[in-house]
């Protein structure tokens, strides 16, 4: 098989353009269409479904508020909207029970928490912020297998 930088480049691609890959899955070299990897790539780059929103104010320094999804495992807009700026509050994350591979937990803050904790409800949580700015946000991702939450936005 010619070996990539062999290959003549191209300036512009089309989706009926081949690539050459290596399919781990066949344990050798094949080709794929550019359409199949933007297909791949769309799916992998965009979220898992719908978000729902919930909303809550807390209205005192100290606050908890828990991620309620209507159905296991789906995805959540937690919009907050705190009366002002406070030193410390959680967010309470699903119950590890009703979790589900690729759930998104999406929040958006208007006003600043010095101190925030982001609590798993039995699941491991990675990477999530300790602190949250005004008009800040982010968004955690739960992995089944590790039945971890980890931070991808």
């Amino acid at each position: 098989m010619t070996t990539i930088n062999q290959l003549s480049s191209v300036d512009e691609v089309s989706a009926s353009d081949q690539v050459p890959i290596y399919s781990a899955s066949n344990g050798d070299a094949r080709k794929a269409p550019m359409s199949v990897i933007k297909e791949y790539l769309q799916d992998e780059l965009t979220s898992t479904g719908a978000f729902e929103t919930q909303y809550s104010a807390p209205s005192a320094t100290g606050f908890s508020v828990t991620v309620n999804p209507t159905t296991d495992g789906g995805n959540v807009f937690l919009l907050l909207t705190p009366a002002a700026e406070y030193a410390a509050g959680t967010i309470v994350l699903p119950e590890l029970a009703e979790c589900v591979d690729g759930q998104e937990i999406l929040v958006s803050s208007t006003q600043a928490v010095t101190t925030l904790t982001v609590s798993g409800n039995g699941s491991t949580v990675n990477g999530a912020p300790t602190a949250l700015t005004a008009n800040s946000f982010f968004k955690m991702r739960f992995d089944g297998v590790f039945n971890a939450w980890y931070r991808i936005g």
